[in-house]
């Protein structure tokens, strides 16, 4: 057979297609190199025990049609130094997406996103359910956020910039919400961050309505320029810290899979109705909530856990990729389950133990993400899942939250072919050419 002649030189041409094959096509993804950026917002002055909301519009952000794959921050000093929690807690940041009408004025950054209601600005919050604009942020965290990982898996990112997405005459911009309180001399840290009333001596919120007298602590009592109580005689001291802030991305093409962002959270009251359109949901997410002491008396034990549930029927359907939850101080874990109880993705707080930053003693400095192998966690539409949050319950925590964030894709990447396969199949053409 002609095989048996032909010259010792082609067999190894073809050895080396084959090897070839093998190192192109091992790869999924954008072969685009990852690009990288630090961006600082705006100062905020904190004075010891004072509290900043701020909300800054048209922050700094990656421009141009890309695909985000990462985005981490942290709370520095006017140095650069990151700030220790025990100094000036982080209790929350978030990143909210919007349009603003071209030639529209900039907005004031003591004005909360309820502004972007307007004819000049629309909201261009995630796919979650919560009602209107509510958990409508792309990314979050609070005092976890050194030790939380936020990488979206390839081949998948966050599509942002996508002119076929952009309404009429509008553009695309950022807005960044930080919420700081600075517990420098105070005469208690936890009671500080957990925003405790008593200790800012607060009967109102910040539109001026009274607060229920069963309301004890939470965001109504510690909102823009508000004082928790200081210890007697301290100097407060005020100083400058920013939110640093930094964003991992390529630019967007055919090879890389979008994915949609819904967070979820434990205090939706929503309700399923139907009309002439057919079955609709009304969320109610109240976003925080009040943990009771085990027991009235004041004796608890390590056992004490408060349990909080809720069920969720699903709008959507694709597959999970990522997920992570976000508690505050007291909180012991949460998941997101099936019907049937089987655990879909769990997320565990990691607490300091020094006091070193990033390790802060007591403090939630992390928390853990889940990354289920892609196709193995479908979601389908109409289908229940169940949120669970849990907090330690031996003293009572007041304006903790609950909420669970997951990235969602519609659709899995191509198979990769079988590269000893196509080995095979080059190697048996080679053997026919030579017959």
């Amino acid at each position: 057979m002609g095989s048996c002649n032909s010259p010792p030189w082609l067999a190894l041409v073809w050895i080396l297609v084959a090897l070839s094959s093998r190192c192109t096509q091992g790869v999924w993804g954008n072969s685009q190199k990852m690009k990288t950026a630090d961006f600082l917002t705006p100062k905020i002055v904190l004075g010891s025990g004072s509290v900043a909301n701020r909300y800054f519009y048209n922050v700094d952000f990656p421009r141009g049609h890309i695909a985000l794959k990462s985005l981490n921050a942290e709370l520095v000093d006017g140095g650069g130094n990151p700030v220790p929690l025990y100094e000036t807690y982080l209790h929350h940041w978030v990143v909210i997406k919007y349009y603003a009408r071209i030639g529209a004025g900039e907005i004031s950054e003591l004005v909360d996103n309820l502004s972007l209601n307007s004819s000049d600005y629309i909201s261009g919050r995630n796919d979650g359910i919560c009602q209107d604009d509510v958990n409508g942020q792309f990314f979050g965290s609070g005092s976890e956020t050194r030790k939380t990982e936020t990488r979206v898996p390839d081949p998948y990112g966050i599509e942002f910039g996508n002119p076929a997405d952009l309404p009429s005459g509008f553009e695309e911009k950022w807005l960044i919400n930080v919420h700081a309180i600075d517990t420098r001399g105070v005469v208690d840290k936890l009671g500080c961050t957990e925003c405790r009333c008593d200790l800012y001596n607060v009967t109102k919120d910040e539109h001026g309505r009274p607060l229920s007298a069963d309301y004890n602590g939470g965001f109504s009592c510690c909102y823009e320029g508000t004082q928790c109580r200081l210890k007697q005689g301290y100097e407060s001291i005020k100083r400058n810290v920013y939110l640093k802030y930094t964003v991992k991305w390529v630019d967007m093409d055919t090879s890389i899979l979008p994915v949609r962002i819904y967070i979820f959270d434990i205090t939706d009251l929503w309700k399923r109705t139907s009309d002439s359109t057919g079955i609709n949901f009304e969320h109610d997410c109240k976003v925080e909530y009040e943990i009771e002491p085990c027991n009235a008396t004041g004796w608890a034990h390590e056992g004490c856990i408060d349990t909080k549930r809720v069920s969720l029927d699903m709008p959507f359907s694709g597959y999970l990729l990522y997920g992570y939850g976000h508690q505050h101080a007291g909180g012991t874990g949460s998941a997101l389950y099936r019907e049937d109880g089987r655990v879909m993705c769990s997320s565990k707080p990691i607490y300091g133990k020094g006091e070193e930053v990033g390790n802060e003693a007591g403090y939630i400095v992390g928390i853990s993400s889940c990354y289920p192998k892609p196709g193995t966690m479908k979601i389908s539409k109409g289908e229940t899942l169940i949120l669970e949050s849990n907090y330690s319950n031996i003293r009572r925590h007041t304006g903790v939250m609950g909420l669970f964030s997951i990235f969602v894709a519609d659709q899995l990447p191509k198979p990769m072919p079988d590269l000893d396969i196509v080995a095979q199949k080059q190697e048996g053409v080679s053997f026919l050419s030579m017959v």
